[in-house]
């Protein structure tokens, strides 16, 4: 068994139905399906009782809501194959998905991780179809997660670079790695932030998994594939009103990390500065909508204080601005 596609989910039927679809149109079956469902209220084995003639499938359920972080790293406990990919409940992949990375994997056999594209797609597109959605009616144009045109070999640490994409590795389901290499440095995680149940309250429950690829395969050889093989379908969060939180809070928490394990100092500040180009108007945003937004997880010395030394901090209002002065002009015009 090559690949393992896992898959974390809870209360979403409707998003998992579609995304177990479209894994059901593969070209290349080389690949098992692992499902940990994190005590959904709907039946969940019901779904997926269509497929399991279709797909080999390992599936279990959790008794309690043990939290994102934790129930994706029950899923990852459950793949057997060489390679793992998580995929969201909303994610699709394209019909020759796993036919085109296992060609990648063949022609790479001594890498061990593999960044993989995706296409961007409004949820609403796919209400305009019956149910389950049938890949054959994606649209032609999608926008694209990383806008990078060639595939590349790079070392671990490359990736995380701005021009590969904006989250540095935060949306994992671009991420496709050696399945024995995770297992082996689970060690890493701090078992008792990652349990907190409480969406993104810590860099432990939101990013314990970048942690573990640094340990996994800072040394490792990686593999960009600029070509999109899944759908990563917007509209469908539930924590849309954490957002700027984890963008100006979370992700510039994993370029530190990654500094903290080896990342080169100059590609660190210059993508550190990017990850702050927002940084004024959305820590305006958070004061603003509070709790919900994830006020009480910041800490105001380490994440405002310390980054004021970054001139993306200061741009950043310039930079709202100028798209605002843009809109208006635009409407005006128009």
């Amino acid at each position: 068994m090559l690949i393992s596609i896992c898959i974390p989910t809870r209360n979403r039927p409707e998003h998992l139905l579609n995304c177990l679809n479209s894994i059901s149109l593969q070209t290349k079956k080389n690949f098992e399906v692992c499902i940990s469902d994190n005590c959904s209220k709907q039946n969940i084995k019901k779904i997926i009782k269509p497929y399991r003639n279709k797909l080999k499938f390992k599936f279990r359920r959790n008794k309690t809501n043990l939290g994102f972080a934790v129930n994706l790293l029950k899923v990852s406990d459950m793949a057997s194959g060489d390679f793992t990919w998580f995929l969201g409940d909303d994610d699709l992949l394209i019909p020759t998905a796993i036919e085109e990375l296992t060609n990648i994997i063949n022609r790479n056999k001594t890498t061990d991780f593999f960044w993989v594209n995706s296409f961007y797609l409004k949820f609403s597109y796919l209400q305009k179809f019956k149910s389950p959605f049938h890949t054959k009616y994606l649209p032609k144009n999608m926008g694209k997660h990383s806008m990078l045109t060639k595939d590349k070999k790079l070392k671990f640490f490359e990736l995380f670079d701005k021009k590969i994409s904006f989250d540095y590795l935060v949306g994992i389901y671009v991420c496709v790695f050696r399945t024995i290499k995770w297992k082996k440095n689970l060690h890493v995680i701090d078992k008792k932030l990652i349990s907190d149940v409480k969406p993104w309250s810590n860099f432990e429950n939101t990013c314990f998994f970048i942690k573990v690829f640094c340990a996994a395969f800072k040394k490792s050889k990686v593999y960009f594939c600029s070509k999109p093989l899944s759908v990563n379908l917007s509209e469908v969060r539930e924590w849309n009103d954490l957002y700027s939180f984890v963008e100006i809070v979370r992700i510039p928490e994993v370029l530190d990390y990654c500094r903290s394990e080896g990342m080169k100092f100059f590609p660190y500040l210059i993508n550190k500065n990017y990850a702050l180009r927002n940084f004024f108007n959305y820590f305006v945003k958070i004061l603003i909508k509070g709790e919900k937004s994830g006020l009480k997880y910041i800490n105001f010395k380490k994440h405002f204080f310390y980054n004021l030394i970054y001139p993306n901090s200061w741009l950043s209002l310039l930079y709202y601005l100028f798209r605002n002065l843009k809109t208006v002009k635009k409407n005006f015009l128009f």
